[in-house]
């Protein structure tokens, strides 16, 4: 299909021949949000490492743009695919606009320095999320609102075909988490394929168009979030009472 950004075929995960999780099937396209929703040690983490050809796949394939993982180089897969992480972790005191400069390496050739297009590009970036005004600040002196909006940016830098973003609004506060997700929807609405995963199923139920539930080493459920997203579903998924996830869902998810 000409809007497929990633095939996922029958995909075996994980380190060596250890096996994390199998048998995952899915497809994201331009223009869509799917969330990855699951436990913690279920293989999210090591899903994302595979897509961005980090570790090999034990089973099955990807395509990027219909075409097999293994033919991208790493520049290639940069420019059509951005990683977002919780946070830049060792950071040094970088100002905002030089963090979204690194994300012009996938376009930069090597011992080339960055030209004013390339700073162009990076402010464009910043001022897209409308951050423009902490082009000048240090990262490191940022809020962590700012600071993951900053690595949006950044990512933005590639310009890219797909995010793909690892619990970008952990450890946000109220305000920022809304503030995230808004830049997220904004940024589907532009033709940008979108893969996230997050611990925060009413995250999932506000923007994603379709999810991915992991568990016990395999893609459990799979499917539009409205028909799949349910309070019995994740009452499965968490192995907790339904009546408790009701309560602490009630008016959000059915």
């Amino acid at each position: 299909m000409a809007d497929e950004i990633i095939l996922v075929e029958d995909a075996g995960i994980g380190y060596g021949a250890a096996l994390v999780a199998q048998h995952i099937n899915f497809r994201l396209h331009v223009g869509e949000v799917l969330c990855l929703l699951g436990p913690n040690g279920t293989g999210k983490s090591t899903l994302f490492k595979s897509l961005l050809g980090l570790i090999p796949l034990i089973e099955g394939r990807v395509c990027i743009q219909q075409r097999p993982l293994p033919q991208w180089t790493r520049r290639e897969l940069a420019q059509t695919i951005a990683y977002v992480p919780q946070a830049a972790q060792g950071m040094f005191a970088f100002e905002a606009i030089e963090v979204v400069l690194m994300g012009r390496n996938a376009h930069i050739s090597r011992f080339s320095a960055p030209s004013r297009a390339d700073y162009e590009v990076a402010s464009q970036c910043l001022d897209q999320l409308g951050v423009a005004h902490l082009a000048g600040r240090i990262y490191t002196q940022l809020s962590g609102g700012e600071q993951q909006l900053v690595l949006l940016a950044r990512a933005l830098a590639q310009q890219p075909k797909a995010l793909i973003l690892d619990e970008p609004t952990a450890s946000l506060d109220f305000g920022n988490q809304i503030r995230v997700l808004e830049k997220v929807i904004a940024l589907k609405d532009q033709g940008l394929g979108i893969f996230f995963c997050t611990h925060q199923p009413e995250h999932a139920r506000r923007i994603s168009d379709r999810v991915l539930l992991l568990k016990d080493g395999q893609l459990a459920l799979s499917g539009a979030t409205a028909e799949v997203l349910t309070s019995a579903v994740l009452a499965e998924l968490y192995e907790l009472p339904l009546q408790t996830v009701q309560h602490y869902l009630r008016n959000v998810i059915d």
